[in-house]
């Protein structure tokens, strides 16, 4: 699922209108003047759309990727776009802990954060620690000290 703002998304679709016209890329003052947004703005939004590889932006042509466009969700600001992005890594998160879990549905600490470190989320230090706070806060796991170390209890599975 790919998450963009409601500017985004209207830009976006605007691009998908003049990509069968222009084959060799849409120039950007054509998107700039059918828009009507100024330039850096619309820098901003490009930039933006080409980071999740939804167009390939390169010297002032734009030209739509072959990514999966059904996957888009649009939400009304920036701030809505990090929060929906947080939560998928929440989610992906859960589940990479219910895959380390053992028996007894408990996970040691050091494997737990190291995974969301360096394993396939590569989250930094505070968004791996925010996660699992969120994840504490939900019910879904609990910090748990045993005689050998700390742990985390995977509450629900």
């Amino acid at each position: 699922m790919i998450t963009i703002t409601k500017k985004e998304e209207i830009v976006f679709n605007q691009i998908r209108v003049f990509n069968f016209e222009y084959e060799d890329g849409i120039p950007e003052s054509i998107i700039k003047m059918e828009m009507g947004i100024y330039e850096h703005e619309l820098r901003e939004i490009l930039n933006e759309l080409a980071s999740k590889d939804l167009i390939t932006y390169e010297n002032k042509k734009i030209k739509l990727t072959d990514s999966k466009k059904e996957d888009i969700n649009a939400v009304d600001s920036r701030n809505d776009v990090i929060k929906a992005d947080l939560d998928e890594k929440e989610q992906i998160s859960y589940e990479t802990i219910k895959k380390l879990v053992d028996k007894d549905n408990i996970v040691p600490k050091y494997i737990l954060e190291g995974t969301l470190l360096y394993g396939e989320l590569k989250l930094s230090d505070f968004r791996m620690y925010h996660i699992i706070l969120s994840l504490e806060n939900s019910g879904l796991i609990k910090p748990i000290t045993k005689n050998d170390g700390e742990y985390y209890l995977l509450l629900e599975s």
